[in-house]
């Protein structure tokens, strides 16, 4: 479709200022994305939480445990997957502060609902290391 001039190139600018640019990344200036990704971590509700309990979960795709987290009063308790076989057995695990998002919506992995995204970062190896506080914290604080 052309403008009344049977302008091409301004119909295309007409047509990019009508795009939701954030759902088209690759549209975004380097600041723009910086910008996005800044505001969506403010949006994720991140807190601390001490795993409660934990689970072989076989039957995942990757080796990983079926946690199970106190994340205090206000949040309650939830279960999350994770890929931390590598790096933890499951015994050292349980008592251990963590943190993770909790305002994700639930995520079926296999025959299991993961309720929030525990976070951790890879290893030169690739194996997950959890983040988690150096020190005790009230449960489920927010980070930021």
């Amino acid at each position: 479709m052309f403008n009344a001039n049977g302008d091409v190139e301004t119909h295309r600018a007409l047509n990019m200022r009508a795009l939701n640019i954030a759902e088209r990344p690759q549209l975004m200036s380097a600041a723009s994305r910086q910008h996005d990704r800044l505001r969506r971590f403010r949006e994720s509700r991140h807190a601390r939480r001490r795993i409660i309990a934990v689970d072989s979960f076989p039957e995942a795709r990757k080796p990983a445990y079926r946690l199970t987290i106190d994340f205090g009063a206000n949040i309650g308790v939830k279960r999350s997957s994770a890929q931390l076989t590598a790096r933890c057995n499951a015994a050292d695990l349980i008592g251990r502060l963590v943190v993770a998002v909790v305002n994700f919506p639930p995520r079926q992995i296999g025959p299991f609902m993961s309720e929030m995204l525990t976070l951790g970062v890879p290893d030169i190896q690739g194996a997950v290391a959890l983040l988690a506080p150096d020190s005790e914290v009230p449960l489920g604080g927010n980070v930021f």
